[in-house]
C-alpha cells in the first residue's frame, strides 16, 4: 500500500445466468444489452462465479473484525481467497528482532482455511510498517535482517500460502521511473533480487509476487520501470512468478482502459498477474465490471482481491470504494462484478437487432441508410430497417450491413461515433454492460446521445460514463 495519489496519514493502518430482463413492448420483447446465460449455471457468489474460469475473487481480512457477525458472514459467503490486511506484515510478525509472533496472522489464516479459502501472503519486504528495531538498522545488518525475516515467516507457513507478496512498493511515485529511496534500497540496488531468491529457497511451492500501486496505466513511468525490472528478472532467471497490481483507483489515479494492455504485456513476459488490493472511489459499477473483464481477458490473471468487505471496513471509508455498504447490503457494483464473472457483460445475442436509447426510445441509426465510411450515427424512430440492425460479434464488434463496424473516431469526450469498414481495431470493440451502457474498449468512454438529446437526428458520440438515460441502451 502507498499514497496512491491521495494524501494519507503517516503510517496509518488499514483497519478499516444473469437473467435477461424482459420488458413487454408494442413491437415485442425487448431485452437489456446483457449476455445470455453461459453454458454453466450462473453462480450466486463472487468466489464461486470467479472459480468458473479458474480464478479467485478474494478479500482482505482484519483479524479483529472477524468477531463482527455481519463482516464474517459476508466474507465467508462471498470470497474464495483471503489476504491478511496487516497481520502478516513485518511489524506484526516480528515485533522484536528474532522473536516472531504469528497469533494474529494465524487467526486470519486458520479462519480462511476453515472456511475453504486459499491464502495470499502480504508482505515480506517493505519500506513501511517496519518495527522500530528494523528501522534502526542499515547496510549489511538490515539486508541480513530482511533475509532472516523472509525465512522466518515463510518457514512458518511453508507449503500453506498460495502467493506471497515478497516485495512491496519499491518504485518511486511520479515520472522519474526510479526506485523509492528507502532503507532497503540503500542496502544496494540488488535487494529486491536477493529477497526473491531468499523467498524461493524458503518455500519453493509458493508463487512469488512483486506488488505495487499506480502501475495500472501502461503509459506511466512507474509502470514502465516495474516492467523493465520484471523483464530483466525473467531474462536472468531471478525467481519471480507473478506481479500484483494494487488497483486503488481514485480521482488522482483513475482507471484507464489500457489496464488490460498492462496486464497483457506483463503476462507476455511469462509471469502471472493479479489484482491485489482493489477499491474504486465511489464504487462505480461500470469501472468495477471493466476491471473484472480486464482480468478475465488475460489468461494469466490469477484473480482479484478487494481491500476490505464493507465501506466501513475500508482504509478509505470516506471514499465508499467497496462492494458492500456499511450495513452489509450489496451495491450496484456488486451486481456488476457478479454479472461480469458469470459472463454477463460479454456477448449478447448474435443475431441482428435494434439498439434503442432508454432516454429517447429511438434507435441507433445510420443516417439515410448510408454506407460511406465516416458516417456519424444518430437517433431515429425505430423501423427495423437494415441501417438499424446491429450484430454483436465474438470479437466485441457491433456490425451493421454485415461489414461495417460501430467505430470511434477518437478517444476523448465528444469523439464522433461512426460506421467504418471493420478492421479489428480496439476503437471498433465495445463492452456491453449489465447496466445498459456501451463502453469503448480503447477509450473507456460511453456511447452517448449528444446533449442528452432525444429527438430524431440527435448525433452519437463518446462521453465520460455518467449512467444517464442518454447512455443506456436496450436491444430488441
Amino acid at each position: 500500500m502507498g499514497s496512491h495519489a491521495l494524501p494519507r496519514p503517516v503510517v496509518r493502518r488499514k483497519i478499516r445466468v444473469l437473467l435477461l430482463a424482459l420488458v413487454a413492448g408494442v413491437l415485442g420483447v425487448v431485452t437489456a444489452l446483457v449476455a445470455p446465460p453461459p453454458a454453466q449455471a450462473a453462480e450466486s457468489t463472487l468466489g464461486a462465479a470467479a472459480a468458473q474460469s479458474g480464478r479467485y475473487f478474494g478479500v482482505a481480512i482484519a483479524a479483529n473484525r472477524l468477531s463482527d457477525s455481519t463482516y464474517a458472514t459476508i466474507a465467508a459467503r462471498e470470497f474464495n481467497s483471503v489476504t491478511a490486511e496487516n497481520e502478516m506484515k513485518i511489524d506484526a510478525t516480528q515485533p522484536q528482532r528474532g522473536q516472531f509472533n504469528f497469533t494474529a496472522a494465524d487467526r486470519v489464516y486458520n479462519w480462511a482455511v476453515q472456511n475453504g479459502k486459499q491464502v495470499r501472503g502480504h508482505t515480506l519486504a517493505w519500506h513501511s510498517q517496519q518495527p522500530g528495531w528494523m528501522q534502526s538498522l542499515s547496510g549489511s545488518a538490515l539486508r541480513q535482517a530482511m533475509i532472516d525475516h523472509i525465512n522466518g515467516v515463510m518457514g512458518h507457513y511453508k507449503g500453506k500460502i498460495a502467493q506471497w507478496d515478497v516485495v512491496n512498493e519499491a518504485f518511486a511515485d511520479g515520472s522519474s521511473g526510479a526506485r523509492r529511496d528507502s532503507n532497503l534500497q540503500r542496502t544496494g540496488n540488488d535487494w529486491i533480487e536477493v529477497a526473491f531468491r531468499a523467498a524461493r529457497a524458503a518455500d519453493p511451492s509458493a508463487k512469488l509476487c512483486y506488488n505495487d500501486y499506480n502501475v495500472e496505466d501502461w503509459t506511466w513511468a512507474k509502470t514502465q520501470a516495474m516492467y523493465a525490472m520484471v523483464r530483466d528478472f525473467k531474462q536472468r532467471g531471478v525467481p519471480i512468478d507473478c506481479v500484483g497490481f494494487q488497483s486503488h483507483f481514485n480521482s488522482g489515479s483513475p482507471y484507464n482502459s489500457n489496464f488490460r494492455t498492462t496486464l497483457q504485456n506483463f503476462a507476455a513476459l511469462g509471469v502471472d498477474v493479479a489484482i491485489t488490493e482493489l477499491d474504486i472511489q465511489g464504487a462505480s459499477a461500470t469501472t468495477y465490471a471493466n476491471v473484472v473483464n480486464d482480468c478475465l481477458a488475460v489468461a494469466r490473471c490469477l484473480g482479484i482481491t478487494v481491500w476490505g468487505v464493507r465501506d466501513s471496513d475500508s482504509w478509505r471509508s470516506e471514499h465508499t470504494p467497496l462492494l458492500f455498504n456499511n450495513d452489509g447490503s450489496k451495491k450496484p457494483a456488486y451486481t456488476a462484478v457478479l454479472n461480469a464473472l458469470n459472463g454477463g457483460s460479454t456477448t449478447p445475442p448474435a443475431d441482428g437487432g435494434t439498439i434503442k436509447g432508454v432516454g429517447s426510445g429511438r434507435c441507433l441509426d445510420v443516417p439515410n441508410a448510408g454506407t460511406t465510411d465516416g458516417t456519424q450515427l444518430q437517433l431515429w424512430d425505430c423501423h427495423n430497417g437494415t441501417n438499424q440492425q446491429w450484430t454483436y460479434t465474438d470479437a466485441g464488434e457491433l456490425r451493421v450491413y454485415g461489414n461495417k463496424c460501430l467505430d470511434a473516431a477518437g478517444t476523448g469526450n465528444g469523439a464522433k461515433v461512426q460506421i467504418y469498414s471493420c478492421w479489428g481495431g480496439d476503437n471498433q470493440k465495445w463492452r456491453l454492460n449489465s447496466d445498459g451502457s456501451i463502453v469503448g474498449v480503447q477509450s473507456g468512454l460511453c456511447l452517448d446521445a449528444v446533449g442528452g438529446g432525444t429527438a430524431n437526428g440527435t448525433l452519437i458520440q463518446l462521453y465520460s460514463c455518467s449512467n444517464g438515460s442518454n447512455q443506456r441502451w436496450t436491444r430488441a
